[in-house]
C-alpha cells in the first residue's frame, strides 16, 4: 500500500507558470455571479481551494517548472499548449513536456483544422474541451468531429465530467452523456478531467463497460480522490486511472505530494496510477524514445 519513490510520474495535467489569465473574458457568456465576475485573475472556483497557488512567470518559468518536477520526481507533464511559452517548452524538453490542445466545439472546422496543425506541428499528444466552459455538452453533435478527429490521430481527448467548479450550470457535464459518445466512438480514447462527481458510481460503471474509457485525478488533492475511483483501481481498473494535478491552477505540488502517500492504493496498482496507464494511453514512451533517438543523432 505504500506509495513507491523510485517511480517517475507523468503528471497529466500540469501548466507552466501563467503570464496573464482572464479567466472572466474566457468564461464570460456563463458566469453570472458578481463575485465569479469581479476578479480578472481569480479562478472562478476560487472558493474551492484553500491556499490557492499565486506563481509569478519569473525570469526562467521553463527552468524553475523543470526544476520543480524534479523535486517530486515528475518525470513528464502533459502541459496545455496555451502560447508560445509552452510551445518552446515541449520543442526544447520533449522528453519532459507533452503538449495537449484545447478545443472549443463552437468554432466547427477550424477548431478540428487547429488540432491537426498542433499534432502536425507540435506532436500534440491529447486534445482537452471544457463542456460547461463553453456551452456545449458531452453528447452534443458539435463536439462529433472533434472526437472523430481525435481518432483519426490516434490521441486521446481529456473531458471535464462532473459539477463544474466554476458557477455555471451543470447539464453539459453528465456523466451519463459520455454513454453515447464511447458507444458511437468506439476507437475514441476519453479521459474524464475534475472528478465526475457525483456520478463517480457512475463514472464506474461505464469505464467497465467501455475499454477506451478512463478517469484522471485532476484538480483534486489526494486526501479527496473519490472513494468509489479509488475501490475501482484497486479491483478491476488498476489499468484505467490515472495522475493529475492541478498546478498552478489551484493546487501546488507539496499538497498533492504530502497527501498522495496517504492514498490507499494497492502496491500493484501505485506504479500504473503514477506512470504506466497515461505513458500507454498517451504514448508517451513512443515520444521519450523519439526524443532520446534524436538527441542522440544532435550530439553525434
Amino acid at each position: 500500500m505504500a506509495m513507491p519513490r523510485d517511480v517517475a510520474v507523468i503528471d497529466t495535467m500540469l501548466d507552466l507558470p501563467y503570464l496573464y489569465r482572464n479567466w472572466n473574458q474566457a468564461w464570460s457568456k456563463v458566469l453570472m455571479d458578481k463575485e465569479s465576475r469581479s476578479g480578472k485573475e481569480t479562478h472562478p472556483a476560487f472558493y474551492m481551494f484553500k491556499d490557492p497557488v499565486d506563481l509569478p512567470r519569473g525570469d526562467d518559468p521553463i527552468g524553475g517548472t523543470l526544476a520543480e518536477m524534479d523535486r517530486f520526481n515528475i518525470g513528464m507533464a502533459v502541459i496545455g499548449l496555451t502560447d508560445d511559452l509552452a510551445i518552446e517548452a515541449v520543442t526544447r524538453h520533449p522528453d519532459r513536456f507533452a503538449g495537449q490542445l484545447a478545443v472549443d466545439p463552437n468554432q466547427g472546422m477550424e477548431a478540428v483544422r487547429a488540432l491537426a496543425e498542433a499534432h502536425e506541428r507540435h506532436g500534440i499528444v491529447a486534445a482537452s474541451f471544457f463542456p460547461c466552459g463553453v456551452g456545449v455538452p458531452i453528447d452534443d453533435k458539435r463536439a462529433f468531429p472533434i472526437y472523430a478527429k481525435c481518432v483519426e490521430l490516434d490521441i486521446p481527448i481529456f473531458v471535464n465530467a462532473g459539477v463544474p467548479g466554476p458557477r455555471m450550470p451543470m447539464a453539459p457535464q453528465h456523466v451519463e452523456r459520455i454513454d453515447e459518445v464511447c458507444w458511437f466512438f468506439p476507437e475514441l480514447k476519453f479521459i474524464m478531467r475534475h472528478g465526475a462527481e457525483p456520478w463517480t458510481a457512475l463514472a464506474v460503471k461505464l469505464m467497465l463497460k467501455y475499454p477506451n474509457l478512463y478517469y484522471s485525478t485532476s484538480a483534486f488533492a489526494p486526501k479527496y480522490f473519490p472513494k468509489d475511483i479509488i475501490d475501482y483501481a484497486n479491483t478491476r481498473g488498476a489499468d484505467k486511472i490515472m495522475y493529475a494535478g492541478y498546478y498552478p491552477s489551484g493546487l501546488s505540488l507539496e499538497r498533492s505530494f504530502s497527501e498522495l502517500p496517504g492514498v490507499p492504493l494497492r502496491d500493484h496498482v501505485w506504479p500504473k496510477f503514477l506512470r504506466e496507464n497515461a505513458e500507454r494511453v498517451l504514448k508517451l514512451g513512443d515520444r521519450s524514445a523519439r526524443a532520446a533517438d534524436a538527441a542522440s543523432r544532435a550530439s553525434a
